[in-house]
């Protein structure tokens, strides 16, 4: 038998416990619900890349989850690393059509961001915020700090990845970068991440339940709104860092409707931005 502090052990960190996986099961695989399978390995590269490449064979609703992601993508295939067991590392398989149009599913990361932030708020007593397009950006003695990220990628024609990495416990010595956070950091006033990912689940279900009713309107579905009023991004001057390395100033007022930034610029001109990295250059009113 392997002992409990050997370093390849599930228990080789106490403070950090394995996830429940039959109640996990028994809790989110219901009759009519949308989570269909749902998979826990102790390892792997990225839980998107593993759930696209197996898209064809699965049926909408499959989740696979990593205790440990070593290769874990964000946008521009910015890497995402952490201890095995500090965080939520998981990926959803969705498909919106014939219900939404292919055009509206850009929504979907910023609905993910706004399934995680009202499903943790809940569950783990700690206030989200939305830093555009796919950050989720916690309190840290007053400053905020990135604890989750979120990336959405097509699986073929007719389905969508939707991967969430989330630090829960993450200590203030295993951060990766000065700006990091973790819900533990932020006080959370629970760190356990078997209600944490029920929480995050089933409030993902619930509004892209209500998103996919709408036809993906993202008005009439109330994720436009819901958006606006969590996103930090809206009403500070931030710097927009596009593609081709060009970059646009301005202050963030508006998202339009097709989930993009709107920005009004130097002079009164607006500028809608669709991709890019956003810098916050002041604070929130």
């Amino acid at each position: 038998m392997t002992p409990q502090n050997a370093p390849e052990s599930r228990w080789s960190d106490l403070d950090r416990p394995p996830l429940n996986v039959p109640a996990l099961r028994r809790a989110l695989l219901v009759p009519g619900g949308l989570w269909t399978s749902l998979d826990i390995v102790p390892e792997t590269g990225s839980t998107n890349s593993d759930l696209a490449a197996r898209a064809a064979s699965l049926e909408e609703g499959a989740v696979l989850v990593a205790e440990e992601q070593t290769a874990g993508r964000g946008r521009l295939d910015r890497s995402w690393t952490s201890p095995a067991r500090s965080g939520l590392f998981f990926s959803v398989l969705l498909r919106p059509g014939p219900e939404v149009p292919v055009e509206r599913w850009g929504w979907l990361p910023l609905l993910a961001g706004v399934a995680s932030a009202t499903g943790l708020a809940r569950a783990a007593g700690v206030d989200l915020s939305l830093k555009w397009p796919n950050d989720l950006l916690v309190k840290v003695g007053g400053e905020e700090r990135k604890t989750g990220g979120i990336l959405a990628e097509r699986a073929g024609d007719e389905a969508v990845v939707v991967g969430i990495g989330l630090n829960v416990t993450l200590r203030a010595d295993e951060l990766p970068v000065p700006t990091a956070g973790s819900l533990a950091l932020a006080d959370a006033i629970s760190t356990d991440r078997d209600p944490l990912l029920r929480a995050l689940l089933r409030s993902l279900e619930q509004w892209y339940g209500d998103w996919r009713a709408a036809g993906g309107d993202p008005a009439r579905s109330g994720l436009q709104a819901a958006y606006a009023e969590g996103c930090a991004t809206l009403g500070r001057t931030v710097r927009a860092e596009l593609p081709g390395d060009r970059s646009v100033t301005g202050e963030a007022v508006a998202l339009d409707g097709d989930g993009r930034l709107v920005l009004t610029t130097e002079g009164g001109g607006r500028q809608s931005i669709s991709a890019g990295d956003i810098v916050h250059l002041r604070a929130a009113d």
